[in-house]
């Protein structure tokens, strides 16, 4: 059972794991908020050539 919980070798991958999914949610909530300005932006423009 000591050995089990010494084993460390996995741990590595977990975190990058993590790291990853948190850098992923980043991006995603970027580009999301980017979309909405950007779409937002070009209904303007289409009213004023309107």
């Amino acid at each position: 059972m000591r050995t089990f919980f010494k084993n460390e070798s996995g741990a590595t991958a977990i975190e990058y794991g993590l790291i990853a999914a948190l850098i992923a949610v980043a991006i995603i909530g970027a580009v999301t908020a980017l979309g909405e300005n950007t779409s937002s932006t070009f209904d303007r423009v289409a009213q004023q050539m309107a």
